[in-house]
């Protein structure tokens, strides 16, 4: 290369180093890109998002044409080095070793830590951009790239690896998921956040942690006067009531009060309804089975057209009520129309703690007020309790769970009525 310029020489060394640097950015960006991010484009029609997608579907020729590229380019720029050196300084063990130091270290610097971490840190926009390169590229050199394969796959086989690109799952798993949602931060408005996390909770949840408690339950009994029943319909806030009669465990139907409105128009003006007109307004009862799924449950209401079921255990007992607000509350929060008796189940006091009925689910407890009872036994305050004493406690017996001081006001009839929580 005696008749080539030295400078040729160096500008021809920098073109290798930067097509080197190139590949080099290529081969990290398209293997870190968000695959999702890039099937967005793709459906958007970005053209560049399209050429990236099959080069992936085909990883093993992508792969190949990039290492090609750049095992040539680093092969070419450390004999121009050597020839330089040489040139420059003339044949030696120590010249020629300090040519293939220098080497080493430009390519390292230059041609493949610095591309690589720029790469890492913008792999959508340089994906995007190498690709509109690659894609002709790889047909070009299509040929010589089939051929290096097929010492890979003969090399695959012989140690027994399975390879194939074509069918590439990229499904999330509902945890995965919900750590991409959860430091999804200012992506994701915290509300939606919130929303999207309570849906994925679903599949986690049973209707037992949604329920309303039987012992909390409105129930319309047929057996009192027409008159008290029409006077609890006028001040009932709920749509739709269990109606039970005879054994009080016996539920016989759910009346829609949206029904029967015409029968309190006429209670108001003195003409009473007669208990056949009250039972020929009820739907049946829909009964499901204590720890179905919550997100199962609420597929089941969006196919039978139904809003509200009852629950009952193994051995056919009433255990409580849901109904689709319930659900509802789960994923977008607690409605702003609520009965005075729901409301009341949480009380702030001056000194901070905490009124709370012992009716109330821990769950609730927990996401209210911003605790961590432990919720892997039982469902309400009261269950957790009896299961802590073993016994039913007396009023104004104070003990501790995990780091919370409670105190019982209230218990009777063998439950805890009231307790206060404190911060």
């Amino acid at each position: 290369m005696d008749n080539i310029p030295i400078s040729w020489q160096l500008v021809t060394l920098a073109v290798l180093l930067l097509l080197s640097g190139f590949f080099s950015i290529a081969e990290t960006s398209l293997m870190s890109v968000n695959r999702y991010r890039l099937r967005h484009l793709m459906n958007e029609g970005h053209r560049g998002a399209k050429l990236a997608s099959e080069l992936l579907s085909q990883t093993d020729k992508l792969l190949g044409v990039i290492l090609l590229c750049n095992n040539f380019a680093n092969a070419s720029a450390a004999t121009l080095v050597t020839l330089i050196t040489v040139e420059l300084f003339g044949e030696g063990e120590w010249i020629l070793m300090f040519g293939t130091l220098s080497v080493t270290f430009a390519i390292l610097v230059f041609s493949e830590i610095s591309p690589k971490v720029i790469a890492a840190a913008h792999p959508e926009k340089l994906a995007l951009f190498s690709s509109y390169i690659l894609y002709p590229l790889l047909r070009v050199l299509y040929p010589v790239v089939w051929f290096v394969n097929l010492f890979v796959s003969a090399i695959l086989r012989l140690l027994r690896i399975k390879v194939s690109f074509k069918d590439q799952s990229h499904a999330l798993t509902t945890e995965e998921l919900r750590s991409i949602v959860s430091d999804a931060g200012q992506y994701i408005p915290s509300q939606n956040r919130t929303i999207l996390l309570n849906l994925l909770d679903l599949e986690d949840i049973i209707v037992d942690d949604a329920m309303t408690a039987h012992t909390q339950v409105e129930f319309i009994d047929l057996d009192e006067p027409i008159d008290q029943i029409m006077e609890q319909l006028v001040r009932s806030h709920h749509s739709r009531l269990p109606v039970r009669q005879g054994d009080h465990e016996d539920i016989v139907g759910i009346l829609h009060v949206r029904k029967v409105l015409p029968l309190l128009r006429d209670f108001h003006i003195g003409k009473a309804p007669t208990k056949a007109l009250l039972q020929a307004a009820m739907s049946l009862p829909y009964y499901i089975p204590s720890g179905t799924p919550l997100y199962t449950q609420l597929q089941q209401f969006q196919k039978r057209h139904e809003r509200i079921a009852l629950i009952v255990d193994e051995y056919g007992e009433f255990k409580g009520l849901l109904t689709l607000e319930d659900i509802l509350e789960e994923v977008v929060g607690e409605f702003t129309t609520q009965s005075p008796e729901h409301a009341s189940h949480f009380h702030q006091l001056e000194d901070g703690s905490w009124l709370v009925d012992g009716s109330s689910l821990l769950r609730d407890l927990n996401r209210k007020l911003k605790l961590s009872l432990p919720t892997d036994g039982p469902r309400t305050l009261n269950g957790l309790i009896l299961e802590h004493f073993e016994d039913i406690p007396e009023p104004n017996t104070s003990f501790k769970i995990d780091q919370y001081k409670l105190e019982i006001l209230d218990a009777q009839d063998r439950v805890v009525k009231r307790v206060k929580i404190y911060p």
